[in-house]
């Protein structure tokens, strides 16, 4: 015995619109399994005499569709290894339907012939309805597994499987993401059938209209304005390649990979300042310059010819999920620093590395001197190399502070020595800030933002004098000073 599946579509609209031949597989099969008898085929094909066996109970049984529609496929094999069997799912088989993608991949496995035959597609339908032109381009989207990842929103875009309410609000909110409240939608529902119902709401309204059913697609538009393209990625993207093309802007053509790198630290510290100021509207702004830096630096590389910004997503996507091997594969990691030894040794083993000859080797030059102290002690702390206690880092602060004060007698070799116990006093220092935890970079960073508000304060204080700051005695200007402390500045 041949163990077969035929599946038919029952097409998007009414009797009117189902294939003849389809038409007679129907009625001449006896009994037919049918996914759903919601659809406005069966009730005029049951006034012929149609016999079938629906599964809408299953939907009862189920929380969510991926275990509704296993039962539907597993019972549907099982029947089939003992009868042919004649499985009909509304619109067109291999259109937004789950349950016949598990047949397919399931049916070979089981020795059992899956076959599908016709059915007009609800997509047909719905470009009739909305009078669009697919070659524009088009996504077709399931509204049960929405997310913003998927919206091409200058695309056209139809969200079938809105079965409900509960559907259209996930949808809604996941368009919101992208879409203003109020972008104008198309309700369809029914497509193609006598009974069509084609609404135009705007996207806040989507969950709130009575006549979503199993029938209802959404429908949005091609976005044109600018202002809610800017949010898109491939907007920046264009706009970037805008300003470095011949009619763009003649500072962006300029710019080299070397001109560019002061404006990438300045950036930097600017969002640590928009960091410590906590104002989150100027962390998105800072945010925002320092990644212009990246995208200008990646259009160089793409107007040379070496490399485009997908090759830098590329690289980092695929090391974010090597050096993850807790997240993305099989190995555990119990805290923060078995994280950090594991990303260690994997990225010196993809790049192909002895270990090193220092442990210091791994800390770049390029860093400002205060966190490259730093970062080498930390290192050189890893194996010991520390002290187990505080006094012990205070009293060498002490000590490279009289060695300091000892060579400044006047003289020029007086002079260089003293710049290497200034060097060895700030060395000190750092160490103490490690021990305590306090980053040395940001702790400065902060004290010199403290100075520039209580200079700037002695600033005001010397213009509402009408005297100039040569005028003033320093005592006068500490007074000014000490005022800005009493403020709190």
């Amino acid at each position: 015995m041949v163990k077969k599946i035929e599946i038919l579509g029952l097409g998007a609209g009414d009797l009117a619109q189902l294939p003849v031949g389809v038409y007679k597989k129907l009625m001449n099969a006896g009994e037919v399994f049918l996914r759903t008898k919601e659809h406005p085929v069966v009730a005029e094909l049951e006034k012929e005499g149609f016999t079938y066996l629906s599964f809408d109970a299953i939907y009862e049984k189920h929380d969510q569709f991926e275990d509704v529609y296993e039962e539907i496929a597993q019972t549907l094999l099982d029947k089939a290894g003992r009868e042919a069997v004649v499985y009909a799912v509304p619109g067109h088989p291999l259109v937004a339907e789950q349950t016949v993608q598990l047949l397919l991949e399931y049916g070979p496995k089981r020795e059992i012939e899956i076959t599908i035959g016709g059915g007009q597609s609800f997509i047909d339908a719905l470009f009739t309805s909305l009078k669009i032109d697919p070659i524009e381009g088009f996504q077709l989207l399931d509204g049960t597994s929405l997310s913003k990842e998927q919206l091409q929103i200058q695309q056209h875009m139809i969200i079938g499987q809105v079965y409900d309410q509960f559907v259209a609000s996930n949808v809604k909110l996941t368009l919101m993401e992208k879409l203003p409240d109020d972008y104008l939608v198309y309700i369809v529902t029914a497509a193609g059938s006598s009974a069509e119902i084609v609404e135009k709401v705007p996207l806040y309204e989507l969950d709130r209209n009575v006549s979503i059913n199993n029938l209802t697609s959404v429908y949005i538009p091609p976005v044109k304005e600018e202002q809610i393209l800017l949010k898109n990625f491939s907007k920046l993207r264009e706009i970037i390649a805008e300003l470095r093309s011949p009619t763009g802007c003649p500072w962006d053509r300029e710019q080299t990979h070397e001109s560019l790198k002061k404006y990438l630290i300045e950036e930097t510290f600017e969002v640590i300042d928009a960091i410590n100021s906590g104002d989150i509207d100027h962390l998105i702004e800072e945010l925002g310059d320092v990644l212009l830096q990246v995208m200008l630096h990646a259009q160089i590389g793409e107007d040379d010819g070496y490399f485009s910004i997908d090759d830098i997503i590329e690289g980092l996507s695929a090391k974010m999920i090597r050096r993850h091997p807790h997240v993305f594969g099989n190995v555990e990691a119990e805290n923060a620093d078995e994280v950090v030894r594991n990303w260690q040794e994997i990225k010196r083993q993809e790049k192909g590395e002895e270990a090193p000859n220092s442990l210091l080797e791994g800390v770049s030059m390029a860093l400002p001197n205060l966190l490259r102290a730093y970062e080498l002690q930390k290192k050189a702390a890893k194996v010991g190399f520390d002290w187990q206690e505080i006094t012990p880092a205070l009293e060498k602060v002490k000590e490279e502070l009289e060695e300091f004060v000892q060579e400044l007698d006047g003289t020029e070799e007086g002079m260089k020595r003293a710049k290497g116990e200034f060097g060895d006093l700030l060395f000190a220092f750092v160490n103490v800030a490690r021990f305590l935890k306090i980053h040395p970079e940001e702790a400065l960073f902060e004290t010199n933002e403290k100075f520039t508000r209580r200079f700037q304060f002695v600033e005001e204080r010397v213009k509402e004098s009408s005297r100039t700051f040569e005028e003033h005695t320093l005592e006068q200007l500490d007074q000014y000073w000490d005022e800005a402390k009493v403020k709190g500045l």
